[in-house]
């Protein structure tokens, strides 16, 4: 399949643009080609999920859509910024500002309670949330006091979908989040995704290797070789609980 940019959505802005996009990683006599002219829209409110194998560019297109890493060529535009043209402090406040990270291992400060750790990303924030409200949110209202080894490793991926959503970003993106879990504690964690999704309006992009997830998202945009291979639309979005692998 040829690479298709991401069809239109004329009823909701977009949040990024993303044009022509590569990444050549210089390695000395080899060069790595982790992008190769990607072109995509994320619009407002939507959830998409960035399906494909290892190797496919996944993580490198999300990393240079949240400015932790930079494109070799091509432009990135979150709304009417241009990423590309950003100096580091720029890049910076971005980050802090406007982008929640979720990965698939969870850093969480061992010493800190579930509470406390959320608490480190408020304390910065511009107009937080209380971290009992975030926690809330991901269904861990009665775990607040509990340290990271107190918690299973659904929950503490939960706390750190809390952290990372507790200063109310326009964008969250989720590399990998069920990738160390087992199916049953995979659907709470993508439940609490899809709940920040529904309530807060924050534009979400998941990045996964398993198709299945693909049902809960607005769009899946399939990428192979750094390339994007095909856009699926989801006609009706199926439930986090309904999905099984």
């Amino acid at each position: 399949m040829e690479p298709t940019a991401s069809p239109p959505r004329p009823d909701r802005p977009a949040v990024f643009s993303v044009r022509g996009l590569t990444k050549v990683y210089d390695l000395g006599e080899v060069q790595v080609h982790a992008l190769r002219g990607v072109d995509l829209d994320l619009f407002d409110r939507e959830l998409v999920v960035l399906l494909g194998a290892s190797g496919s560019g996944k993580s490198t297109l999300l990393n240079i859509l949240g400015g932790l890493d930079r494109a070799t060529s091509g432009t990135v535009t979150y709304r009417d910024h241009d990423l590309t043209e950003a100096g580091e402090r720029e890049l910076t406040a971005y980050r802090r500002d406007h982008v929640g990270f979720v990965f698939q291992f969870y850093n969480l400060i061992p010493s800190l309670t579930a509470r406390e750790n959320v608490a480190v990303v408020t304390e910065i924030a511009r107009d937080p949330m209380d971290p009992e409200e975030a926690l809330g949110l991901v269904g861990l209202g009665r775990r607040l006091d509990h340290f990271p080894a107190q918690l299973s490793g659904g929950e503490q991926q939960r706390v750190a979908i809390a952290r990372a959503i507790a200063k109310r970003p326009s964008v969250l993106l989720c590399d990998e989040p069920t990738g160390a879990l087992d199916s049953h504690t995979g659907v709470l964690v993508l439940e609490a995704i899809a709940r920040v999704n529904a309530t807060l309006g924050t534009t979400t992009a998941v990045i996964t290797h398993n198709v299945v997830i693909g049902r809960m998202a607005d769009r899946i945009v399939h990428l192979s070789d750094g390339r994007i291979s095909g856009v699926e639309m989801n006609a009706e979005r199926l439930a986090p609980g309904e999905l099984s692998w």
